[in-house]
């Protein structure tokens, strides 16, 4: 009996080797390492940080953002405009293409409209290296706060991640008109409407909600070692805050912008002031206060005295 137990073992042993492209020896005798550890650069590395770690890092990460010269964010912030951009243009593709679902399933679309767009613009950017404003509104914050960078960097990174983004997304709202992709559909028309026929303080409020999602995505993909894992830590916040219909500054950017030159009745005034605007401010408070504050009352140093 135990001969035939023993022989069963190691024809399992075999078969679930040959399929990961191992020999039967290796799987047998090697001992199975730590599924949450890597080796890199002949050091182990966590495929998670722990909480504290990953304050940490975001701290890092935003003294190494605010410490980059003007030009340089500014062109970076170019690129992730485009990457969000690229991410809207998906989702009015998809999602927004679907009139009759949204009609007699709304909440589906919805689900469409979020899952197919906007979480591959943020993937770009983060793998990248690129600008986004509303994550600096938290990583660079948080870098201040702890004596990391100074105000005057704060407003640099701020001002030139967003003035960049702006820039890219005007580029890629262009040229997704140019490119006829769109065809007939209304989707960027619409969208654009709804978002700048709500009152100041109801942008406001959809803008904090919003940037806490995204800077949530932010905040946990810097904290994944994989690739997987910064895609799933971005996957599920960044549908969402679509699937909810929120707003996020830069994604409008080029919505709004797009919805314009399709003959949207849109002035570029309406554009700052009804939406923009209030949505900019929201998501200034969602990332710097709703994400980075209680974190970095918690594991950092926030409103300390200093010795």
């Amino acid at each position: 009996m135990f001969s035939k137990v023993v022989f069963i073992s190691s024809l399992l042993a075999t078969s679930v080797a040959a399929f990961n492209g191992q020999s039967a020896a290796s799987f047998v005798t090697k001992p199975q390492t730590q599924s949450a550890l890597r080796i890199a650069g002949g050091q182990t590395v966590p495929d998670l940080k722990s909480p504290k770690d990953l304050y940490d890092g975001a701290v890092a990460a935003g003294a190494a953002k605010a410490s980059a010269p003007w030009d340089k964010i500014f062109k970076l912030g170019i690129v992730s405009g485009c990457h969000i951009g690229f991410g809207s243009y998906l989702a009015i593709s998809i999602g927004g293409a679907c009139p009759q679902l949204a009609a007699a399933n709304p909440g589906l679309q919805k689900i469409i409209l979020g899952a197919f767009g906007l979480p591959f613009g943020l993937i770009m950017t983060l793998v990248t290296g690129a600008e986004l404003f509303t994550g600096n509104t938290a990583l660079v914050t948080a870098a201040v706060q702890e004596g990391k960078a100074s105000k005057k960097d704060l407003a640099k990174s701020w001002i030139s991640s967003y003035l960049g983004n702006f820039v890219g997304s005007l580029l890629l709202a262009f040229l997704a008109f140019k490119s006829g992709t769109l065809g007939d559909l209304p989707g960027a028309v619409n969208i654009a409407t709804a978002k700048c026929s709500v009152p100041f303080d109801v942008a406001f409020v959809r803008g904090i909600l919003c940037n806490w999602l995204v800077c949530m995505a932010v905040y946990m993909a810097s904290g994944c070692s994989t690739m997987i894992g910064k895609m799933t830590a971005v996957w599920f916040p960044i549908s969402a805050f679509v699937a909810l219909g929120l707003d996020h500054s830069v994604a409008n950017m080029f919505i709004i912008p797009l919805a314009i030159m399709r003959g949207a009745d849109i002035t570029v005034r309406q554009m700052f002031m009804k939406n923009l605007i209030p949505v900019t401010l929201g998501n200034i408070v969602g990332g710097a206060v709703c994400v980075m504050l209680p974190y970095g009352t918690t594991f950092g140093k926030w409103f300390q005295k200093k010795e």
